[in-house]
């Protein structure tokens, strides 16, 4: 066995969530993050719109903030957490304004505060439209700069088990496998999109966190309670979609059907605004009246400058695709984007096992109930980050014993997993489990991939950075598939294509 290298917590996940636990951690505390792969590369560097909070806003309050979340959220939101996340949404946005977060402003020098569908006031505080790499970068800079914490990239964490002191984690580095050992274990490692055929997660998206969590014995839940965005780009070539933000269709962008006509009317009052979930099954019921799956959004009635200067980086983009979105409508279609579920946390956003926390996508708070509002996942990232920081704390010197490590074994000379298995579970997903689920898909679906999942656990593979991917999406996919079809056969009423 190597010797391993001791810290008082380890965070799994380079991403807001990650980051600002480590910032929010007392600096007396030795800290170790984990990146699975370059440092930017995760889903909160994508987020385009904003984040969602009253603060310094006399004409809106937590309670509105709290009503438009439980309305997206079919009320099935966790009324405890989510009044924390309203109403302490302020700390933390006025902390990543402290920390340098430079968010757009009105030229009397207010914030300017945009609209999102299921919003009834403008709440969304935004830098242009890459808000998320915006807060990422800046509590990068902030986190990098702290003695008491440590970053590691490229590395892919393996295996996480508990032992009598705490966790032992054996992570991939350079084709060497390393083990590290912590008093504490922060979970922080996004999503599941990487399931999906076709996602706008990043490639770190394949629910390893999740999986962690699932083979330590923490209770998962609500995993198929799965956001589809309405307005992804849909140029039908490559799995990673461009996302065309909500706030797009906030500053005024028209749906329109195949016959370039707006259909929103047909299906709800609130029309383009609508939330994220009630647009997606509205796209699906079009297309099915129309015969076509061809739709579009248009902004090119509005000014082209205003177009430009509110969203430069999704008019570069979409120029590079061969289409100007001041001038003409863009192709989308829904697409896999968020997890509501994942791992179950208390306030604290410490799970069921002792001194394991997460929070960020790959948690469940229950805050967002079955449908996320848009531009609470940010919030929801940093709020409950800082509370696993916040218990962390409390703990910290309470916390004694020597650290030993779990007795992983690698064997170099074991075959490499065949290929083929993360592609088959992405085709099973998107014909099984897409906005609106197919039950005969979902039944013959959820047989293949528990069979997959068997085959990978029962099996000696080389561990690398694929066996361990395609170990967790086979897992990921087996607990919503094992979800979804117990919900079918107990609702005669289930949604089928």
């Amino acid at each position: 066995m190597k010797s391993a290298k001791n810290y008082d917590v380890i965070i799994a996940g380079c991403g807001v969530a990650g980051l600002y636990a480590a910032y929010n951690l007392s600096r007396d505390i030795h800290v170790l993050v984990i990146s699975k792969r370059e440092m930017t590369l995760c889903n909160s560097a994508l987020a385009q719109g904003g984040i969602a909070g009253v603060y310094k806003n006399p004409n809106d309050n937590p309670e509105l903030h709290k009503h438009d979340t439980l309305v997206a959220g079919g009320y099935e939101n966790k009324v405890d957490a989510l009044d924390i996340l309203v109403n302490e949404a302020k700390i933390d946005i006025g902390k990543i304004i402290e920390l340098g977060v430079d968010f757009d402003k009105t030229p009397d020098g207010d914030y300017h505060r945009t609209l999102e569908g299921g919003h009834g006031m403008h709440r969304i505080f935004h830098h242009k439209d890459t808000t998320g790499f915006e807060i990422l970068s800046t509590l990068l800079r902030t986190v990098q700069a702290l003695p008491n914490v440590d970053i590691i990239e490229n590395s892919v964490i393996c295996d996480l088990k508990k032992t009598e002191n705490g966790f032992s984690f054996d992570v991939l580095q350079n084709d060497d496998h390393v083990y590290y050992n912590s008093h504490f274990a922060v979970l922080a490692t996004g999503g599941i999109g990487r399931v999906y055929e076709f996602t706008t997660n990043s490639a770190i998206a394949t629910g390893d966190g999740i999986t962690f969590a699932y083979n330590l014995g923490a209770k998962i839940e609500h995993l198929s309670y799965i956001q589809f965005h309405p307005t992804a780009f849909n140029d039908r070539k490559i799995r990673e979609c461009f996302l065309i933000s909500e706030a797009v269709r906030g500053e005024g962008a028209y749906l329109l059907n195949c016959n370039k006509e707006r259909f929103m009317q047909n299906y709800d009052k609130r029309l383009e605004l609508a939330p994220r979930d009630v647009v997606s099954h509205s796209i699906m019921f079009e297309a099915k009246r129309t015969g076509s799956d061809n739709f579009y959004i248009d902004i090119s009635r509005k000014d082209p400058e205003f177009i430009k200067n509110r969203f430069p980086n999704i008019y570069k983009n979409l120029l590079k695709a061969g289409y100007d979105m001041t001038k003409e409508p863009v192709p989308i279609f829904p697409c896999q984007h968020y997890l509501m579920g994942g791992i179950k946390v208390d306030t604290r956003s410490m799970t069921e096992i002792e001194n394991l926390y997460a929070c960020g996508e790959c948690s469940c708070t229950g805050v967002h109930g079955n449908n996320r509002l848009a531009s609470n996942s940010l919030l929801e990232a940093l709020v409950f980050s800082r509370h696993a920081a916040s218990d962390i704390n409390s703990k910290a010197e309470k916390v004694c014993g020597e650290l030993t490590t779990y007795p992983f074994t690698v064997d170099y000379n074991a075959p490499k997993m065949p290929h083929g298995f993360r592609t088959e579970i992405r085709s099973i997903m998107q014909k099984a489990y897409f906005v609106m689920p197919n039950i005969e898909e979902l039944f013959k679906g959820y047989d293949r991939v528990k069979e997959i999942k068997e085959f990978l656990e029962n099996n000696s593979f080389y561990v690398d950075r694929d066996y361990v991917e395609a170990k967790s999406i086979a897992t990921c996919a087996y607990i919503i598939l094992d979800e979804a079809r117990r919900i079918a056969s107990e609702n005669e009423e289930f949604p089928k294509k």
